[in-house]
């Protein structure tokens, strides 16, 4: 089942024989997440769209996946001694699937500071060295979408005739901080047109390399991030990338979780 994302170009990693337990373990529920995987799309206008919140393709695949059963849970874990509470924790999972043959985890980390990924898979590392999860999963933009993201979103620019500071507001993108207008002004003033000058400059500070993407993610795995706790990472694709509407998402189902 993992091979249909890497057909469809997905970056697709697993570490401590994640694979075997998930074909072995859990096929129905692989097949729900590559199913919702192989199918997301992202438009161009939501990839450029002003912040405030989560982005609006993410909510849409987190629907998608919490309809299917992957639902948010939070784990709570107590340590008590002689009748007595000494430490109580908690982690909170994006998306967790219980199975007949145990649990998964999955984090989404479409846009976040890259130190979130050290959060996520120290997360799984305890939670799987607790039998609470079987497996620990990653999903981020793959390397093929960060190398497309400047050319994509340059172009679709150009085309939604992105010529001034005035047009910002017609394609909702954001206000840019001060250094960043500079930084756009003094490129047009090189000869740059204003919608290429302003799209390095916006993919530079939105999506650059020290947000999460595929990079950040398997370095953290070489380095032994996690280990033991089974992994599967799967970076989004380039191909992913549409400048079609995309339907808004349905009402989430809710925490299906059960031990």
């Amino acid at each position: 089942m993992l091979q249909r994302l890497r057909d469809a170009g997905f970056d697709v990693l697993t570490r401590n024989h994640a694979d075997a337990i998930l074909a072995h373990d859990f096929p129905a529920e692989t097949a729900e997440l590559v199913e919702a995987l192989s199918e997301h799309r992202i438009t161009l206008a939501e990839i450029v769209g002003r912040g405030g919140g989560e982005a609006a393709q993410t909510q849409r695949l987190r629907h998608t996946l919490s309809a299917a059963g992957w639902a948010k849970h939070g784990f709570s874990v107590r340590t008590v001694v002689d009748g007595i509470e000494r430490e109580s924790v908690s982690h909170e999972v994006d998306h967790v699937r219980a199975g007949a043959a145990g649990t998964l985890a999955c984090e989404i980390e479409w846009n976040n500071k890259d130190p979130f990924f050290d959060r996520d898979l120290e997360n799984f590392q305890r939670l799987h060295a607790l039998s609470a999860i079987s497996v620990g999963i990653v999903v981020t933009r793959g390397s093929s979408m960060q190398d497309a993201i400047l050319e994509r979103t340059t172009a679709w620019m150009t085309a939604e005739g992105l010529a001034s500071e005035a047009d910002l507001d017609r394609l909702n993108i954001g206000v840019r901080t001060r250094a960043q207008r500079e930084a756009v002004a003094r490129a047009v003033a090189r000869g740059l047109p204003f919608a290429e000058a302003f799209a390095r400059i916006f993919v530079q500070s939105k999506y650059g390399p020290a947000t999460t993407h595929w990079a950040k993610l398997e370095d953290r795995v070489s380095r032994g991030v996690g280990n033991p706790c089974p992994l599967l990472l799967i970076g989004l694709p380039g191909s992913l990338l549409t400048e079609t509407a995309v339907a808004p998402p349905t009402s989430p189902a809710p925490d299906l979780f059960s031990r």
